[in-house]
């Protein structure tokens, strides 16, 4: 029977403030390492995140196929895809807010020319888009 393991909690159950790694064990030989460390920032996901970056990954990036393999809709993914990057502390700068605005509005037109989204999906993914106009 394999081991079950458990991730270390991101956050502190008492105040909500992120947890600090204070050691490190090699599974192998049973070296210990005491200090603190920070973990990356990946590591600091909460589950459902990471369960999201790890579909976006596996379908490389294609949102369609994220829908597919998530059963929910275009906003939903673009909303799930705002949180992770918000979560990783990697939200775009307001400059490009507009720019991507722009392309998100784009690509959600040209899917409906396509056939891959109906007027009403269109319409909710158009009302979704953040910054720009």
């Amino acid at each position: 029977m394999a081991k079950k393991t458990y991730h270390a909690p991101a956050q502190c159950p008492v105040c909500g403030e992120h947890m600090q790694v204070t050691g490190l064990k090699c599974s192998h030989c049973g070296t210990e390492l005491s200090g603190s460390f920070e973990p990356c920032r990946f590591c600091r996901l909460e589950e459902k995140h990471l369960r999201f970056v790890e579909v976006f990954l596996r379908c490389k990036g294609s949102i369609k196929e994220v829908e597919k393999a998530l059963g929910v809709s275009y906003p939903t993914v673009k909303n799930m895809l705002d949180a992770a990057l918000a979560a990783l502390q990697l939200d775009e700068k307001p400059e490009l807010r507009q720019t991507r605005a722009e392309e998100e509005r784009s690509e959600i037109l040209s899917r409906l020319s396509q056939g891959d989204l109906d007027v009403n999906a269109a319409i909710e993914a158009l009302k979704q888009v953040k910054g720009g106009k």
